[in-house]
């Protein structure tokens, strides 16, 4: 048996399928959820292209394939969300469109939890207006 604390989150997770049906459940919410109306309007009416590449970059956060690196090269978060404006609504948007998918597709609390933590602290460094 493998200890959990020494697996990749990808690996706790559930590997790419996993991985890949959580990505799928955050951008579906950003399409059902009225409350995240104004962060789907920054994004192109079709999502998939957003899907890979979160799916991409999410693999290599997580400790699996360096999908994201292999493709585009370093991530440079902060820099490719420059060009859109993002205030503390657009922040708690993606959030809740992140916390809905965590709590849809990760059964293990443990990671579920780390995972969000780890989401807040990434959506707040892309914010880059003062309201």
């Amino acid at each position: 048996m493998t200890d959990q604390s020494v697996q990749a989150p990808y690996e706790r997770l559930g590997g790419e399928e996993a991985l890949r049906a959580l990505v799928n459940r955050f951008y579906r919410n950003m399409d059902e959820l009225p409350e995240a109306y104004v962060v789907r309007g920054m994004h192109a009416p079709d999502l998939r292209g957003a899907e890979s590449k979160l799916f991409k970059f999410l693999s290599g956060w997580l400790g699996g394939p360096n999908l994201y690196w292999e493709e585009f090269g370093h991530p440079r978060l902060r820099m490719r969300h420059l060009p859109f404006s993002i205030g503390v609504n657009e922040r708690d948007q993606w959030l809740v469109c992140m916390r809905n998918a965590l709590d849809s597709q990760v059964q293990d609390v443990e990671l579920r939890e780390h995972l969000y933590a780890a989401f807040v602290q990434t959506a707040n460094h892309m914010i880059n207006r003062a309201k």
